[in-house]
């Protein structure tokens, strides 16, 4: 609540829609300050925690299985392969349909969006990545001399990355364009006309 409540103060005024991981309370944190955001959760995330649960040799077939599921053109579509994931696997690994079940809700607000949309939200892995090199970078050092050193490490780290982040999201004018129709009534306005808008996401 705390971080959600920073946010808000230091000027974000709304959020459409948050992918999140499985931190818990987090959701209900985002709920809290903007009432009007749809919560997703990040596919990859319940995926990967499904498969701990998995034995080596299963899960191949299983992660077949579960994306027959998040890959559904529709909502009714996923509940009937969630459906058959529930009786094909429920009796070997009941923690993965219990998960799938327990996190329905937070599943399946995707689904109310378009192909265009669905990938701009499917999953939370650029942030992952930044912050697993962060972490590498400070693991490969055993000791740093002062707080200042491992800012300014940190900080050439996020400049060497920030030159790869060059690649859009696949159609994101295509996404741009449902956001303006879905959030038409929260677009700051003339915000959509204008191209720095666009490449500020």
């Amino acid at each position: 609540m705390q971080v959600i409540t920073e946010l808000k103060n230091r000027g974000v005024q709304d959020i459409f829609i948050a992918c999140v991981d499985g931190l818990k309370g987090f959701p209900e944190a985002i709920e809290a300050i903007y009432p009007q955001t749809q919560i997703q959760l990040c596919i990859v995330h319940l995926v990967r925690h499904s498969l701990f649960y998995v034995s080596h040799k299963d899960r191949k077939e299983v992660a077949a299985d579960l994306k027959m599921i998040y890959q559904a053109p529709t909502l009714d579509e996923a509940d009937y392969q969630l459906s058959k994931v529930t009786d094909k696997w429920k009796e070997a690994y009941p923690m993965v349909v219990k998960s799938w079940q327990a996190n329905w809700a937070r599943i399946i607000p995707m689904f109310s969006f378009a192909p265009e949309i669905r990938r701009a939200i499917y999953t939370t892995n650029t942030i992952e990545s930044l912050n697993m090199t962060l972490r590498k970078i400070i693991k490969n050092r055993a000791m740093f001399p002062s707080d200042e050193a491992v800012f300014k490490i940190l900080y050439l780290a996020l400049k060497n990355i920030s030159k790869r982040w060059t690649m859009p999201i696949q159609n994101w004018s295509g996404a741009m364009n449902q956001f303006a129709i879905i959030f038409e009534n929260r677009l700051p306005s003339g915000s959509f006309n204008n191209s720095s808008f666009t490449q500020s996401f």
